[in-house]
């Protein structure tokens, strides 16, 4: 069975999120957007085995601690897709455009595409393409434990923002419609930020693409 454990990191209070198998104890971070201390000491905590890191997306708060903890624990990194390459290798410009400390550019060990699997001890998480909020946006989701860790494409209550370069809002709304939702209503979701929901709550009350929006 797939276990979590979210880690607020980050002035913007990115949930970096630790995910691991319960028979094996092999674990991964999804989303290591910074203080990568605190992140190992949780995993230290656990007595977890750091396997691999996981990328959504390719924006600063989610990946500014990826580089500093592969060099650390020599794991690799894994996605997002490919489409996500022009903000990974922007993230020396995104670092001073939100005063963050510097991040280098990287390139992912793998990149990922819709279809995908990754193993982690023996729990799968799939992978599934999910543009929009920026293009090369994936959703990890764990069939199991009905867990998906979604970034930044859907919130309690709220959606991604889509006024970023090569942003879609339509893509968007097309990934949450009929890729996320048709999971399950029982499925629970972990976002970027903020709390956690399902998605049954939000297909009925969110208001950007629940059933409350036409009535």
């Amino acid at each position: 069975m797939l276990k979590f454990e979210i880690v607020p990191v980050t002035p913007f209070a990115q949930n970096a999120t630790l995910v691991w198998c319960d028979k094996t104890l092999e674990a991964a971070i999804i989303d290591p957007g910074g203080e990568v201390d605190q992140l190992l000491k949780h995993v230290e905590n656990k007595q977890l085995k750091l396997v691999k890191i996981l990328l959504t997306h390719g924006h600063l708060d989610h990946v500014g601690g990826a580089a500093d903890l592969k060099a650390r624990k020599g794991i690799p990194i894994i996605g997002p897709h490919k489409d996500d390459q022009f903000w990974l290798d922007g993230l020396g410009q995104q670092s001073r455009m939100f005063n963050f400390p510097e991040a280098k550019p990287l390139t992912p060990d793998q990149w990922l595409n819709d279809g995908d699997q990754v193993q982690l001890g023996k729990s799968t998480l799939d992978v599934l393409h999910c543009p929009g909020h920026t293009p090369g946006h994936v959703v990890f989701y764990n069939k199991e434990s009905k867990i998906a860790q979604v970034g930044d494409v859907l919130f309690a209550g709220s959606i991604g923002r889509t006024d970023f370069p090569k942003s879609n809002h339509q893509d968007l709304i097309g990934s949450i419609k009929t890729k996320l939702f048709p999971l399950g209503d029982e499925v629970q979701f972990i976002p970027g930020h903020g709390p956690n929901s399902t998605f049954g709550e939000e297909k009925h009350s969110n208001p950007f693409v629940g059933s409350k929006q036409f009535g």
